[in-house]
């Protein structure tokens, strides 16, 4: 199958250039990537109907998202295999690391295969499990790593059940070393974190909201790199949030240790004055942070201290939802609304188009071992085409997702996917 797309701007992460050219796609790889719009060499055997006119909008690697929510096996009726994978590649999402924290919890080979098996069949889209780290994210004695790698698993995690016996994520850890595993941790400190809703400061107060300190960021974050350097381990921070956590950051990749670390969309696009009419669409985890804390992350993705970006996509059903603030439950869909909502940094001056694609494709593929993520001879055809200037209106009646719960919803945006790409095969295409 081939495929030649012309007359775009190329997003290179790795090269860090966006530049008019053309990619032509074979058997689902890039077999060229051409510096002028409208190649002759070499193409001239390509027939008009394998011809794609991209009118000078933007075509770059797509989008690899850590960290999504799956809610197949035991809640279905909130997201399921098919409608996520919809979902992504509607929002040039092309491969999706899902979260083990279903009902019951990804922990045992078996239930990881189901997970493979349902993903195979119903999404258009790459799908990659990472599997739980405890029996039953229970934080007490830890799963069987070789297994599950051998299954299938590209990391372990427990998710925002933060392992709290130091002893027993220890033992983990050193386990994962000697397999060459990666572990992905939720920095938070469980004792100050369990049950706020905000962040604590004269906001939360004023909204009579259990709060958090974001030293508590900070500690959890400590912790986790003091057992790094112990063990060894591959390690991915999934959310940094907070300034105060990343001067730890630093040193640990100073020091020369194995550490990565990511952030959601909703942390470098919103802040604590988000929930001030107690919305709960706005109730994340970790809670939304200071325009101080927004601003510091956002420049630490510009400069490589923080490494990956994703939607952390987390859906909730209404019921789950119209409740008080404090009882309401966290997370926020975000594979589809990801990229036009990240574009918000583009338009800002606040992040280039390769700063932006170095982290939502290029880094996240790298830490996984995974060949995509680049826009380059030979790498896998997964590509995103998108109009990074179209004005758009979300109305989240009209995401794909079962869930709808966006803070998004009735935003203005700038940035809409035009068509997108895995293994050469076109997945998505706009109307």
């Amino acid at each position: 199958m081939t495929t030649l797309i012309t007359n775009a701007r190329l997003i290179d992460p790795e090269a860090g250039r966006v530049f008019p050219g053309s990619v032509l796609l074979r058997n689902g790889v890039i077999a060229e990537v051409f510096d002028t719009p409208d190649p002759a060499i070499g193409t001239d055997h390509v027939p008009q109907d394998a011809r794609i006119d991209a009118g000078g909008k933007c075509l770059a690697p797509g989008i690899v998202d850590i960290g999504v929510k799956i809610c197949e096996p035991g809640e279905r009726h909130k997201e399921s295999y098919g409608s996520a994978g919809q979902a992504a590649a509607a929002g040039g999402v092309t491969t999706i690391v899902t979260r083990p924290d279903t009902r019951p919890a990804i922990d045992t080979p078996e239930v990881l295969e189901f997970i493979r098996r349902r993903a195979n069949e119903a999404a258009p889209v790459n799908v990659l499990p990472m599997a739980a780290l405890t029996k039953g994210r229970e934080g007490r004695e830890m799963t069987e790593i070789g297994f599950l790698m051998d299954a299938g698993a590209v990391a372990f995690t427990d998710c925002d059940r933060v392992v709290r016996d130091t002893k027993v994520l220890s033992r983990a850890m050193t386990y994962a070393r000697a397999l060459g595993a990666l572990i992905v941790g939720h920095p938070q400190d469980p004792a100050l974190s369990t049950g706020a809703a905000t962040t604590s400061g004269k906001f939360a107060s004023l909204r009579g909201l259990p709060a958090v300190s974001p030293m508590a960021e900070r500690m959890g974050l400590d912790r986790d790199i003091a057992l790094v350097e112990m063990t060894g381990v591959r390690y991915h921070a999934d959310q940094i949030t907070t300034a105060r956590a990343l001067p730890p950051l630093e040193r640990a990749k100073r020091n020369g240790f194995d550490v990565t670390a990511g952030i959601s969309m909703h942390h470098l696009t919103l802040n604590e004055f988000d929930i001030a009419d107690y919305r709960t669409f706005f109730k994340v985890k970790p809670p939304l942070r200071a325009e101080d804390d927004r601003q510091a992350v956002v420049e630490a993705v510009r400069t490589g201290l923080i490494d990956v970006i994703g939607s952390f996509h987390t859906p909730q059903d209404e019921e789950s939802k119209r409740l008080p603030f404090e009882e309401a439950a966290s997370g926020a869909v975000g594979l589809e609304t990801m990229l036009p909502v990240l574009l918000r940094l583009y338009h800002s001056g606040d992040l280039d188009l390769p700063t932006l694609f170095r982290a939502l494709s290029l880094n996240p593929a790298r830490r996984l071992g995974l060949d995509c993520g680049r826009l380059a001879k030979s790498a896998p055809a997964d590509l995103v085409l998108f109009d990074p200037d179209k004005p758009v209106i979300l109305d989240r009646f009209q995401l794909r997702s079962k869930s709808k719960n966006t803070p998004f919803d009735g935003a203005r945006l700038q940035g809409k996917v035009v068509q997108t790409f895995v293994n050469g095969t076109s997945v998505y295409r706009s109307a």
